[in-house]
């Protein structure tokens, strides 16, 4: 959600009774995160609505101010934080352990909520360990976490599975979620909900261009391909002229050092296609959720929706359940 994850948008996801989130890297500086979530709480007004502060942890020669993205959250109240990436231990213990200035050491630390994405039931564990609060658990499906589904190629479904017999804390589902149809499945597989991000990306309210969202609209399951795959950090973006141009230098004889693919894939090209509309202008994340996305509809809308739809199907569910005798019989649906 890189460009996404905006005010306009975590104050909107807020109020329809969703969790919003900020990405704090959208952000240039520290500060200048301070200043968004202030603005966050301003749209929000008196509501009730709680968002959180995205952080996710990238590989890079020279890595943004982790902790002190971090800092500026906690000393301006947020609760809620949501990590990404490798090696997050020790931005987890900062974010569970910092005391704000004008704190006391008898004091106890205020309670922070730390969720955690992970594409493997491997990490999920380590990042239980770590003692975050709540997974999320990023399937094959998934543009989320940067846009990284990992490396080993499982969906969400073995995934969801597999968390629900091993980890003893709650998770989500990430990867594939747009409508209430695919909510009431996580419920069913053990999650405790859902994690979209392509889905909110084509709402009234996100600050990408209308044409973007008007393409996502337009698009199929079938519109989103893999880059980096050569370069074991494979990311899922959306299919157009530049992603297309990294693959085939990927697959050419000798393949593709990332110096021969950065301009292409530079994040000041991705934030110009949500600027200007131009699709084809550089690198942009999109989940295969976008063959789900048929409208542009507000966030409240979309929220109502998705709730009443999961609630439906769920009570349809419950006629396929018949009484025979003392046992329980799944009734075929023929």
């Amino acid at each position: 959600m890189q460009w996404v994850g905006t005010p306009p948008l975590a104050a909107a996801v807020a109020s329809a009774g969703a969790l919003g989130m900020l990405t704090a890297l959208t952000q240039p500086s520290p500060d200048a995160l301070r200043e968004a979530i202030r603005e966050t709480r301003k749209r929000i007004g008196n509501g009730k609505g709680k968002f959180g502060v995205n952080i996710t942890l990238l590989p890079s020669i020279n890595p943004p101010d982790y902790a002190g993205y971090a800092r500026a959250a906690l000393e301006e109240g947020v609760e809620i934080f949501e990590t990404a990436g490798n090696n997050p231990k020790p931005l987890i213990e900062f974010i569970k352990t910092y005391r704000p200035p004008g704190h006391s050491e008898s004091e106890a630390v205020p309670k922070r909520f730390v969720i955690h994405k992970c594409v493997t039931v491997k990490h999920a564990l380590s990042g239980q360990k770590m003692g975050v609060d709540v997974l999320s658990i990023d399937g094959f499906e998934c543009n989320l976490g940067a846009g990284h589904p990992g490396e080993d190629d499982i969906g969400g479904i073995v995934l969801l599975a597999r968390a629900a017999s091993e980890l003893s804390i709650p998770y989500i589902a990430s990867g594939g979620f747009a409508d209430g149809r695919g909510l009431a499945a996580a419920l069913s597989l053990g999650a405790a909900g859902v994690n979209m991000g392509t889905r909110f990306m084509c709402t009234v309210e996100s600050p990408i261009h209308q044409k973007i969202k008007e393409k996502i609209v337009e698009s199929t399951e079938k519109d989103t391909i893999h880059i980096f795959r050569t370069l074991r950090n494979t990311a899922r973006v959306y299919r157009n002229a530049v992603s297309t141009e990294v693959v085939r230098l990927e697959r050419r004889p000798g393949g593709a050092k990332f110096e021969d693919l950065r301009e292409l894939v530079a994040g000041a090209r991705g934030k110009k296609v949500y600027e200007t509309g131009d699709h084809d202008a550089g690198i942009w994340s999109a989940g295969i959720a976008v063959g789900l996305i048929n409208d542009i509809p507000t966030c409240k809308d979309l929220v109502v929706k998705i709730d009443g739809d999961a609630s439906d199907i769920i009570r349809g569910m419950n006629q396929l359940i018949v009484a025979d005798g003392s046992d329980i019989a799944v009734r075929a649906k023929l």
